[in-house]
């Protein structure tokens, strides 16, 4: 980690949490401690992660340390995204409109609804019996 300056953001999706760390470099993305195309099997995964770096033309010219916890696989990426956004917007505010635009500003907060009492899911109920 050199001292140059480094840009910070903290993204969330869903029950994931992730603490991106960018500065200027070449284009390297660590995701704990291993490589985007190791860490995310998924295709899709990869390319949620590198939506907001594509937008304002950025992928070549930052390295990015992220370290994210909790959830699966689509809360991650979703989490990185939104990380990524936010570092991207301390290094330059004239980001905002762009990166608003295509909607990676704001904080997807849906998540999983509670289970109910008296029901088997959060809304499926029992079948019902008229006798």
């Amino acid at each position: 980690m050199s001292n140059a300056k480094v840009f910070y953001g903290t993204g969330r999706r869903k029950t994931s949490t992730a603490r991106v760390y960018m500065r200027p470099g070449k284009g390297a993305l660590v995701i704990n401690g291993r490589s985007l195309d190791e860490y995310f099997g998924r295709p899709t995964s990869r390319m949620i992660v590198r939506q907001p770096l594509e937008l304002v033309g950025a992928a070549g010219r930052f390295d990015i340390h992220v370290n994210v916890v909790g959830g699966g696989d689509t809360g991650q990426s979703g989490a990185i995204r939104h990380g990524i956004t936010r570092a991207l917007l301390s290094y330059d505010e004239a980001l905002k409109p762009e990166l608003r635009k295509a909607g990676f500003v704001t904080r997807d907060a849906r998540c999983v609804e509670r289970k109910k009492v008296g029901l088997h899911k959060a809304r499926k109920r029992p079948q019902y019996s008229k006798r």
